[in-house]
């Protein structure tokens, strides 16, 4: 087994990651300075915000059309030149309106990355492996996210005009992206049960593993027979895979009702809502940035040990707790202005080792072959369908609620996950992606 080239090419592809998590954060050291720059009133101050979610949740909609019909591998190049047009363009933008046009491209970018990246992932690996492999995209993920509230902080300083810079510099990364996806093969489970091209996978599934190359390919065909009988007469929607679809949209809708993206996108607010200072809330903001990133680092070491069942798990009790005392804080029950800073410290801990490093794993897996794209794009597209929402109605929530109520709703919705994994999650460690199959769809 040549675990060296596929953990390469994992790397290569989880860059889409890098570049998505990036661009998803890097608006919040910005968004301010464009609000002055073009006189923006408080409603096109949030279109400006949110117009790349919504370029995101179009962009997960539509990631399985491109991915299916002309491959993984050239649909990841066409991402890597949105993410390089968007940055480019959004730093040189003459006005608002094609700021807003650049900015929904990256944001599309996004959502097809979300779609596309972790299916290339997990049809190149090995069963063993495919966790801590498609757990490199999130890793790195949450690694842009990072990079980015670092470089805001480096470049923030460089000037009136340092957002433009913000935004620029992701040209970088991107075209890196862009160059080194020559160097990685098409998956050959596309190549097989898209094109037929079954001697060229053979070839693929030998680097990856000579020993177990044809067994691989033997199982891939045996299964594709087994789902062209069935496969016009059954679409996505369909009885035969009702059970990896709402696995699939649960799993994605528990993701987000945990308060993640509410907490990503306005954790300054949050911390100045206890009243801490501004330079303490943008501490505080890194903090939660940093303590993200080594929490994914520490579950990829996991997630193929002890399984992403049992992963969930644990989270669930963490996210619990966490949720809980931050609702309390709110509530006044006698802490200090650092108590929800440290909460949402162990909340970010808990989601990390959890959620964060499972679900594009988890998704990736629950699907067969041959609706592997649209699988992926439903749990994605209802991902960031549910990411939007949450953050167009935590600001309203949180003044109309207050902390408390909101808080206390995201742990409440906690306790539902942990139903859900206890009674219905399936644990898919270390089983192939057609043995998984076998398991989840009717036959």
């Amino acid at each position: 087994m040549d675990k060296k080239k596929v953990f390469l090419w994992s790397l290569v592809i989880a860059l889409g990651g890098f570049l998505f998590g990036f661009d998803t954060a890097v608006i919040s050291g910005a968004e301010q300075s464009i609000q002055k720059y073009w006189s923006l009133s408080a409603m096109q101050h949030g279109l400006t915000v949110s117009i790349a979610l919504i370029g995101t949740v179009i962009g997960a909609l539509l990631g399985s059309i491109p991915a299916d019909r002309l491959g993984r591998k050239k649909s990841l190049y066409g991402i890597a030149a949105l993410y390089l047009f968007s940055s480019l363009g959004t730093a040189l933008a003459p006005n608002w309106g094609l700021f807003l046009v650049f900015r929904f491209l990256g944001g599309f970018g996004v959502g097809a990355s979300s779609v596309t990246a972790p299916i290339y992932i997990s049809e190149i690996s090995p069963a063993a492996r495919r966790g801590k492999l498609v757990g490199l995209f999130q890793f790195n993920v949450v690694f842009g996210i990072v990079v980015s509230y670092f470089s805001n902080y480096l470049i923030g300083t460089a000037g009136e005009h340092s957002w433009r810079l913000m935004l620029g510099i992701q040209a970088i990364p991107s075209a890196l992206f862009l160059l080194l996806l020559r160097f990685v093969p098409e998956s050959p489970r596309w190549l097989i049960t898209k094109k037929g091209r079954i001697d060229e996978a053979r070839a693929i599934f030998a680097v990856i593993d000579p020993a177990t190359s044809d067994e691989i390919v033997r199982e891939i065909l045996d299964t594709e027979s087994a789902e062209k009988a069935v496969i016009h007469a059954d679409p996505l929607f369909s009885k035969r895979y009702g059970r990896p679809v709402m696995l699939a949209m649960l799993f994605a809708i528990f993701n987000q009702v945990s308060g993640i993206n509410a907490i990503i996108y306005y954790s300054p607010r949050i911390f100045e809502m206890t009243g801490l200072g501004e330079s303490s809330s943008l501490l505080s903001t890194a903090g939660l940035g940093a303590i993200n990133f080594m929490f994914t680092l520490l579950a990829m070491n996991f997630i193929d040990r002890i399984g992403r069942r049992t992963l969930m798990l644990i989270g669930s009790f963490g996210l619990i707790f966490a949720l809980g005392m931050v609702a309390w804080s709110f509530y006044g029950a006698h802490f200090s202005g650092w108590a929800v800073p440290i909460f949402l410290f162990i909340f970010i801990a808990f989601f990390a080792f959890s959620q964060g490093a499972v679900i594009w794993v988890f998704i990736a897996e629950i699907f067969p072959n041959q609706v592997r794209a649209k699988g992926q794009t439903l749990g994605s597209a209802t991902h960031w369908i549910m990411a939007a929402l949450i953050a167009f109605s935590f600001p309203y929530l949180a003044e109309q609620a207050g902390g408390g109520n909101t808080f206390l709703f995201f742990c409440i919705m906690m306790c539902l996950q942990l139903v859900f994994v206890w009674k219905i999650m399936p644990e898919t460690k270390g089983k192939s992606l057609e043995q998984i199959e076998h398991t989840l769809v009717l036959h």
